[in-house]
């Protein structure tokens, strides 16, 4: 720091700092007491210095001014869900995603009367480029064909038909869509869901790169679905990273090397008894997104896991961004992480983590062909199961399931959905990647055991 404010004090030294730590410690060791170990093997300490960076950062180009506030509406029936979107847009959202089931919609009744400026996202649950490509091009279209294949364990049709209607939606829209939400969701550790999500974006600009003509390269971009969890400095980390690791990608091929960021609580810690300390955890989730620089943030109601959707939940979601925005000023600082110590070492040690297992990916294949033999599946379920285990120990905590436990809370008869894993048997290509809570075994006990 170059303050003129500081020079009458004397500098102080990583090595110095250590020393008095040490001593203050009275003979305890300084590696076992103080340095702790994470699942994506980083060594967290119990300081960081300007002598931990070695050249003093460049200013991101991410800002935190311009996030927006997103609203999911199902499309069950068009009327309904555009007078809705209406009326959320009206109550402090300014952008919304439609999940829309069939390509039988009309887009133009739904988006009637939406002020075009409104940031629209469009997540279709089948594959048609005659419903995208006659739609306005500023639509944001999530079109992710191998997020559905690791997701449901087939293609839309075929690998063929699946790429052909992708190549000419993309040339149409000049996006494309990652999902890397669902291996956050399935307990993936933040290395793998960073190399995972790069090397399925490679998969797509693998493809891509024959089929768009090089003066036409330089629009397409990418939207990046990214669920967020509860380790705070980490999480802002996470997101600083993939743009890092997004821009070193995007230059190889010359595509536009900035991307969009749209972010959602993760659904792995939430729990059913005790639901509102969810609104705690979505509350720092959604912190993190907006410090790590996301350009769209829809948060998670607190009772999503069990509850069909219902006006107060999505409220309280809804009204979670507004007090961030509004009253909290994130709104009102631009890059606020930047120069942070710390958070500067974990996002250089994640991206360069995240970067040497992308070119171990690579190296190996390729992200389809490592889906297809199930490597991806296998060290996704070793992640998992690693941190169930920890879960199951103690060693990770939440707050009103595996500690501080309220007897009387019951929730048997307050259930609208089925909130743990489902299984189907049914033939698929792959093994899909299945999302798991880490409470679920110990809440089914809990349930069994109400009176």
């Amino acid at each position: 720091m170059n303050n003129e404010l500081f020079n009458e004090f004397t500098p102080v030294t990583s090595k110095q700092w250590k020393q008095k730590i040490q001593f203050d410690l009275a003979g305890a060791d300084y590696n076992n007491t103080l340095i702790w170990k994470t699942n994506e093997d980083i060594s967290v300490k119990p300081f960081y210095h300007a002598d931990d960076v070695e050249a003093l950062p460049k200013t991101s180009i991410t800002k935190t001014t311009p996030w927006h506030i997103c609203e999911t509406i199902y499309v069950a029936d068009v009327k309904k869900s555009n007078l809705k979107a209406i009326k959320l847009l009206e109550k402090g959202a300014d952008s919304i995603k439609f999940i829309i089931p069939n390509p039988t919609i009309s887009l133009e009744d739904l988006l009637k009367n939406i002020e075009a400026s409104t940031t629209i996202h469009l997540e279709l649950q089948f594959l048609s480029e005659d419903f995208v490509i006659p739609a306005n091009t500023g639509i944001h279209f999530h079109t992710d064909i191998i997020g559905n294949l690791a997701k449901n364990g087939n293609w839309f049709n075929n690998l063929n038909d699946d790429f052909n209607s992708f190549d000419a939606i993309v040339k149409a829209t000049n996006y494309f869509s990652v999902d890397a939400s669902l291996y956050q969701n399935a307990g993936a550790n933040m290395v793998q869901q960073l190399a995972y999500a790069l090397a399925h974006a490679n998969e797509y600009l693998n493809r891509l790169d024959s089929v768009i003509a090089s003066n036409a390269r330089q629009s397409v971009s990418c939207i990046f679905n990214i669920s967020i969890g509860s380790n705070h400095f980490f999480e802002i980390a996470k997101l600083r990273a993939l743009r890092i690791l997004w821009k070193t990608l995007a230059s190889e091929y010359n595509v536009n090397t900035d991307c969009h960021i749209y972010t959602t609580p993760t659904k792995r810690n939430k729990t059913l008894y005790d639901y509102n300390t969810n609104m705690l955890r979505t509350t720092t989730e959604c912190m993190s997104a907006i410090l790590g620089g996301s350009d769209t943030i829809c948060n998670l109601p607190y009772d999503a896991i069990y509850h069909k959707m219902n006006a107060f939940g999505n409220r309280m979601a809804r009204n979670q961004l507004l007090i961030l925005k509004h009253e909290s000023y994130f709104d009102k600082v631009n890059n606020p992480a930047d120069g942070a110590y710390y958070i500067e070492t974990l996002t250089n040690q994640l991206a360069e983590k995240a970067l040497d297992l992308f070119k171990n990916i690579e190296a190996n294949g390729g992200f389809l062909k490592q889906l297809k033999e199930g490597t991806i599946q296998r060290k996704i379920k070793e992640s998992a199961d690693k941190e169930q285990q920890q879960f199951n120990a103690g060693d990770i905590i939440l707050t009103g399931t595996n500690k501080h436990m309220n007897p009387s809370d019951k929730m048997k008869d307050t259930l609208e959905l089925y909130p743990f894993v489902k299984t189907n048997q049914r033939k698929t290509l792959i093994e899909p990647i299945i999302e798991k809570r880490l409470s679920e075994a110990l809440e089914q006990e809990r349930l069994k055991k109400e009176d």
